[in-house]
């Protein structure tokens, strides 16, 4: 029993993250392929095989090709910032600041505020009678229309990129903190000492150490951006401002093109929802690989690598070598040989004889 309790212990002990993960991770990403293979409908069930002809449907499909540029537009207007606020906040942090917990604390704040009530919120702020519209039309900008954040698409976009840009900044800010105060403190003396600036520390010390924790918060900031949902789903009060995405689907997304695929009222289209998650699957991919090698690339703290050749490598060596050889003939020439006298006169010290009566009897020999 100890033998078996040694050897199957260990795997009862992480077994509940494998199971979870086989309920609710690996099965329904497997289902989805059944799924995306066939006429499914959640009304009807599974109809026949249809193999590639709902990915076909999809990508011939309009709205899916907007709703794909709303989405890397919404990405960008919320990516973007996101990224340097939240090194700057983390840079800010990372000084010897009066009450740095209850200020790291606060960054933390609206992260924690629920993504439904955010989006309630920011769609009031943006509204026609909200905070921002009429003080802007006061000053005789965005006149054109009542709404201009829900009507005019790029508008909307920001609208909704502020949002993600409000909820996640402080959380990746905070990962960045950590990943500074890795950073050993000699660097920053160092550069001190050399006359380098704050900002030049920053470029220079900051970023090129931090290399790991950057490539890791723009994968999981890409992979996530490009997944917006709640904060689309919301904006207009959950669709009730004329449609979801908008009423010209200005601000649909392409998971909130894909809910409304498989469970709008209208669709019910559940093998075509399921090839565009695949086909999304795939540029979320592709886009997180750009991004890995880009970071990696830009904030690299090695220089460009240079090619010698073995010949030139052999040339540098052997130069080394002769001038090493050089300088030590030079050092054994200038080194002083002993006299005769002064070992005369340590011959003469130790047999016990006056120096001076060694010294005249040299003279005379």
């Amino acid at each position: 029993m100890s033998r078996w309790d040694i050897k199957l212990s260990p795997y009862l002990y992480i077994s509940p993250f494998f199971v979870l993960f086989a309920v609710f991770g690996a099965f329904p990403l497997l289902f989805n392929v059944v799924v995306a293979a066939h006429d499914w409908h959640r009304r009807a069930g599974m109809g026949d095989f249809v193999g590639l002809d709902n990915f076909t449907w999809v990508l011939r499909q309009p709205l899916f090709w907007r709703s794909l540029e709303n989405t890397f537009s919404i990405f960008l207007w919320g990516g973007i910032p996101q990224l340097v606020l939240a090194l700057f906040i983390a840079a800010v942090l990372d000084q010897n600041l009066r009450a740095r917990t209850f200020w790291r604390m606060s960054v933390l704040l609206p992260f924690v505020v629920m993504p439904v009530a955010t989006a309630m919120i920011f769609g009031q702020v943006f509204g026609q009678f909200g905070l921002l519209v009429p003080n802007l039309q006061e000053m005789g900008l965005l006149t054109h229309v009542d709404s201009p954040f829900f009507q005019d698409r790029l508008l909307s976009h920001v609208a909704i990129g502020s949002m993600v840009v409000f909820r996640w900044t402080g959380y990746n800010a905070l990962i960045l903190l950590a990943a500074m105060q890795a950073v050993p403190r000699e660097l920053y003396e160092a550069s001190t000492v050399d006359g380098a600036s704050r900002v030049r520390q920053f470029f220079s010390v900051t970023l090129p150490s931090i290399r790991p924790t950057m490539i890791f918060v723009v994968l999981t900031m890409t992979i996530g951006g490009l997944q917006v949902f709640d904060e689309a789903r919301m904006y207009d009060g959950g669709g009730t401002g004329g449609g979801h995405g908008g009423a010209d689907h200005q601000w649909t997304t392409v998971v909130l093109y894909l809910y409304d695929l498989g469970f709008g009222d209208w669709q019910d289209r559940l093998g075509q929802a399921a090839a565009v998650g695949w086909i999304f699957a795939v540029v979320i991919g592709f886009f997180s690989l750009v991004n890995f090698l880009l970071t990696r690339s830009i904030s690299s703290s090695r220089g460009p690598r240079v090619r010698i050749s073995k010949k030139t490598t052999d040339a540098v060596i052997a130069r080394a070598r002769a001038a090493a050889e050089e300088s030590r003939r030079q050092a054994a020439a200038t080194a002083e040989p002993p006299t005769a006298t002064s070992g005369a006169d340590d011959d003469a010290g130790a047999a016990g004889v006056p120096r001076a009566d060694v010294t005249k009897e040299g003279a005379r020999r």
